[in-house]
């Protein structure tokens, strides 16, 4: 498995609430693009769109070396899910403050780009902050501890 982009913010930002492991729908240049690691999901979300999902926003750029058929950087892509997990996605999705976000972007053993998704609940900035203390005195503990030593 060779992992192409990992969305760091997303952790950071949302609390996830479950995973999927989709396909995603490409054209040719944008797989060369993808391999090379020109890729960028800040700000993409997805959604359910008429029993199908989509990524918006993932920006791909394009192939420098394609001669023909250079799609949009930032084109809506399809997910390739089985309809029991798109029913799922889209009973967490319609709930309040549930939004779907790409978590990482790779290639399998077969070659196939792959997009793990995560349906997701924003955190508020109280929570944040909170665990930032924890991490703070967790840290201030560890270095009373090593000193005692």
């Amino acid at each position: 498995m060779k992992v192409v982009a990992i969305n760091r913010k997303a952790r950071y930002d949302y609390n996830v609430l479950d995973t999927y492991e989709a396909g995603i729908v490409l054209c040719g240049g944008e797989v060369k693009s993808l391999r090379q690691g020109n890729v960028s999901m800040s700000d993409a979300y997805g959604g359910v769109v008429n029993g199908e999902v989509f990524l918006f926003n993932l920006h791909i750029s394009a192939y420098k070396h394609a001669t023909v058929g250079k799609p949009a950087p930032k084109r809506k892509r399809k997910l390739l899910l089985n309809q029991r997990e798109i029913k799922k996605i889209y009973g967490l999705v319609q709930q309040r403050g549930n939004t779907l976000i790409p978590l990482k972007i790779y290639f399998n053993d077969r070659g196939y780009a792959k997009v793990t998704i995560g349906a997701c609940q924003r955190k508020r900035m109280y929570d944040k902050k909170e665990k930032i203390l924890k991490r703070e005195i967790k840290r201030k503990i560890d270095k009373i501890k090593r000193a005692a030593r």
